[in-house]
C-alpha cells in the first residue's frame, strides 16, 4: 500500500473467485499451468489440499502455483475423509470433481457447513449416474460420493439458491462419457458468478454455449496455460465503502478496467450514491461526496451478494432510504447475512429494517460504538472494519475470521484508516 497527495493506492489480494475456479481448471488440465498472483487464503488452501488428496501436484513458486494437471484422472480418497472448513464455493465444486474420481470420496465441513444446502446439485449429479448423497439425509454435507466417471448427458438443475452449483457441475462437464448439457429449472441467482466460470473454461481451452437456459458443453480436456489472477473486487470493496463515507479518494491498483467479476460493479453502484468514480489502467479510484453528499438508493441486489453487507454500512451514512432487494440467498452463506447484519448495525443506532429478501436501511450520523459479533463471517468483520471510520468506539470480535479471504486485511486496513482518519479526524478502536 502506498499513497500521493490526496489519493491513498492500495493492492488487494487475488480474486478469490476466480482462483478456485482457475485451481479446478488447471487440476484437471493436460500439463503444467501456473497460476500467477492468486489467493493465498483458508478457502483456497482447503481446496488445494482437497485436489492434492486426489493426486493434484501443487507446488508453491513465490507468490504463485504451479500445478501438474491430471487430465481429468483424478484418485478416490476412498476412507479419507476430506475437510473443506466452511468454503461453500470448494465443497460444492469437490463435489462434482470426485464424480470424476472413480470409487468412494467423502467430504465434510465445519457446523455451518451443515446447513448449506447442496442437494440439488447431488439430484443432478445422479441424472449423469453419480451417486451423491447427503450423509445426515439432511440436503447439506457431509457429502459421500461413489462413482464410476461421469456419464453426461442432459441434466436438469435447480440453481436459485445458488449459482455454486451450476458452476460446478460446468467445470467437470468436459470430462464426460458424453456431450453434456445442463437446463436450468427455475431462477439462476449470481448470474456474474457464473460468466466467471465460462470465462475461466474458456480460458483453458473449453467453449460453452449458452442456449435456451441450457448450458451445452463440449468433450475435451483443459489446456494447461499461465494464466494471471486479478484482484479481488470483493476485498476491494472495503477500501471503495471507506472512501465514500469518509469524502477520500482511494485507488485499488489490481482492479482492471475490465474485470471479469461481477462484484467490481460495486464502484458504479456508489457513483449512483454520489461518488466520483474513475476506471483506467492505474486501476479503479473512488472519491467520496463532501459529508452529507451520499444519497440513499433503491437496487437489486441480486448479482452481487457479497458487496451487500459493504452496501448496508455505506447507506447507514447516506441521507435518505437505501432499499437493498432480491438477496434472500444470502440467508444461506457464512451466515444468514441479513439477519447479521440488521443485528449488528442496529447496535450502533442504525434504523435498519430485516425483510426477507434483503434490508431496508434509513441512513443517518450519529451513531454509537459497539462490539460487533462477526459470526466467523470474514464479510461482516470487514464490513465494520469501514463502519469504524465514521463511529468511535467499535470493536470487532473475533477479527481472525477475515483469514478465510484476505489474511493480511487488518495490517492493510490500518495503513489506510490512518491516512483516511487524517481526512476526517476520527480515531475509532479496531481489532
Amino acid at each position: 500500500m502506498n499513497s500521493e497527495i490526496g489519493n491513498i493506492k492500495v493492492r488487494v489480494p487475488g480474486s478469490k473467485s476466480i482462483t478456485q475456479r482457475a485451481l479446478v481448471a488447471s487440476a484437471l488440465a493436460e500439463g503444467e499451468s501456473l497460476l500467477k498472483g492468486p489467493l493465498h487464503s483458508e478457502d483456497t488452501r482447503m481446496l488445494r489440499s482437497a485436489l492434492e488428496a486426489m493426486g493434484v501436484s501443487i507446488i508453491d513458486q513465490g507468490d504463485d502455483l504451479k500445478i501438474r494437471g491430471t487430465a481429468g484422472k483424478l484418485n478416490a480418497p476412498g476412507a479419507k475423509e476430506i475437510f473443506m472448513g466452511n468454503n461453500g464455493t470448494g465443497i460444492r465444486f469437490m463435489v462434482a470433481v470426485a464424480g470424476l474420481a472413480r470409487g468412494v470420496t467423502v467430504l465434510t465441513g465445519t457446523d455451518r457447513m451443515g446447513e448449506r444446502p447442496v442437494q440439488p446439485m447431488l439430484d443432478s449429479l445422479s441424472q449423469w449416474e453419480v451417486k451423491a448423497e447427503s450423509v445426515k439425509g439432511t440436503g447439506c454435507p457431509p457429502v459421500r460420493i461413489e462413482s464410476d466417471g461421469i456419464a453426461g448427458g442432459e441434466a436438469t438443475l435447480a440453481a436459485s439458491k445458488s449459482s455454486q452449483f451450476l458452476s460446478a457441475m460446468l467445470l467437470v462437464a468436459p470430462y464426460a462419457s458424453m456431450p453434456a448439457v445442463i437446463k436450468l429449472d427455475g431462477p439462476l441467482v449470481s448470474r456474474p458468478y457464473v460468466d466467471i466460470t465460462l470465462e475461466v473454461m474458456n480460458a483453458f481451452g473449453i467453449s460453452v454455449q449458452e442456449k435456451d437456459n441450457s448450458f451445452l458443453v463440449p468433450q475435451g480436456c483443459y489446456n494447461a496455460r499461465g494464466y494471471a489472477v486479478e484482484g479481488d473486487a470483493s476485498s476491494a470493496s472495503y477500501f471503495f465503502g471507506a472512501a465514500a463515507i469518509t469524502g477520500g479518494r482511494v485507488t485499488v491498483e489490481n482492479i482492471p478496467e475490465n474485470p471479469l467479476q461481477g462484484d467490481a460493479a460495486f464502484v458504479d453502484i456508489l457513483g449512483s450514491m454520489g461518488c466520483l468514480v474513475e476506471k483506467g489502467p492505474e486501476g479503479v479510484t473512488v472519491q467520496g461526496p463532501p459529508e452529507g453528499g451520499l444519497r440513499g438508493i433503491e437496487i437489486d441486489m441480486s448479482k452481487w451478494p457479497d458487496v451487500v453487507p459493504t452496501l448496508a454500512v455505506v447507506a447507514s451514512f447516506a441521507n435518505g432510504t437505501t432499499r437493498i432487494t432480491n438477496v434472500e440467498h444470502l440467508r444461506i452463506k457464512e451466515t444468514d447475512r441479513l439477519k447479521a447484519m440488521a443485528t449488528e448495525l442496529s447496535k450502533l443506532g442504525v434504523n435498519i429494517t430485516e425483510e426477507q429478501d434483503g434490508l431496508v436501511i434509513h441512513g443517518g450520523d450519529g451513531y454509537r460504538g459497539a462490539e460487533i459479533e462477526t459470526y466467523d463471517d470474514h464479510r461482516i468483520a470487514m464490513c465494520f472494519a469501514v463502519a469504524s471510520l465514521r463511529v468511535p468506539g467499535i470493536k470487532v470480535l473475533d477479527p481472525d475470521c477475515v483469514g478465510k479471504s484476505f489474511p493480511e486485511f487488518w495490517d492493510v486496513w490500518k495503513d489506510v484508516a490512518v491516512q483516511l482518519n487524517a481526512v476526517r479526524e476520527n480515531v475509532s478502536t479496531l481489532a
